[in-house]
């Protein structure tokens, strides 16, 4: 098979002007399956508000204790993954959904003891993905992994940002393109970065530049392009992106 193109998508990202789930149908369609890595943050806090439970956020990662845990695993492997599902199958393609838990996608520890139930992976199964894609269907991945244990799992929260790169990098994707609210990552001046290096990158990160959500996302491109997978962050709200990205965004290219 081809080298799968793996895509994020923001929640923030989607509106009446992209083009994004008639795109990925389209590469389908004509036998390139694509792989797609989904957050919806914004979709969780609003569950969570309506619940009476805040929401807190530390290194642009959500703290997650045993009152947030049920809601964002309901919202992100339920709520905002089938409505994707149903969006690209609406298109003409087949899409299944999953999350992380499932066929043990993402085997994580918990990354920090103070974000509570927050996953690092520390290994990626790629047998449920390369099956759904052989049989010509997208696999649609929710960023909830597991921790495995004597017992039953436990269920953790994944930046969806981590969740894509560490699954373009264990699939040897050709791409890994995040679709994102913005045009690019920004310098201080405000202007569009057109490249990046992880050295660049992490002076950026360190002169707080580069701050809040935006540091999982390029920590997330860094970790793909180390292993050989270029990496891309384009506005994907922009009619026709995903099929003429090209040149647009940053591109973090492999050292």
């Amino acid at each position: 098979m081809i080298r799968p193109l793996v895509i994020k998508i923001g929640g923030s990202t989607l509106g009446s002007a992209d083009t994004t789930f008639r795109d990925v149908a389209e590469l389908a369609k004509s036998g390139d399956v694509p792989v797609i890595v989904h957050g919806g943050g914004a979709e969780a806090s609003r569950w969570l508000e309506a619940m009476s439970i805040p929401s807190r956020f530390e290194r642009g990662l959500r703290v997650t204790d045993e009152r947030v845990l049920p809601v964002v695993v309901a919202v992100f492997a339920g709520l905002v993954n089938k409505r994707i599902v149903a969006a690209i199958n609406g298109n003409g393609a087949l899409a299944a959904g999953m999350c992380g838990a499932d066929g043990r996608i993402l085997e994580c520890r918990i990354a920090d003891p103070d974000l509570g139930f927050v996953g690092d992976p520390v290994t990626v199964n790629t047998r449920a993905i390369t099956a759904l894609r052989q049989a010509g269907i997208i696999p649609v991945i929710g960023p909830i992994g597991c921790v495995p244990g004597e017992g039953p799992d436990q269920l953790v929260n994944i930046n969806a940002d981590t969740v894509a790169g560490n699954v373009a990098a264990a699939l040897q994707a050709r791409k890994l393109v995040f679709l994102t609210d913005i045009d690019g990552v920004r310098d201080a001046s405000g202007a569009v970065i057109p490249s990046l290096t992880a050295a660049r990158s992490r002076e950026l990160i360190a002169d707080g530049t580069i701050s809040g959500g935006m540091i999982p996302k390029v920590e997330a491109c860094l970790h793909a392009a180390g292993l050989g997978v270029p990496a891309q962050v384009v506005d994907g709200r922009a009619s026709g992106m995903l099929l003429a990205s090209e040149g647009a965004g940053t591109t973090f290219l492999p050292d």
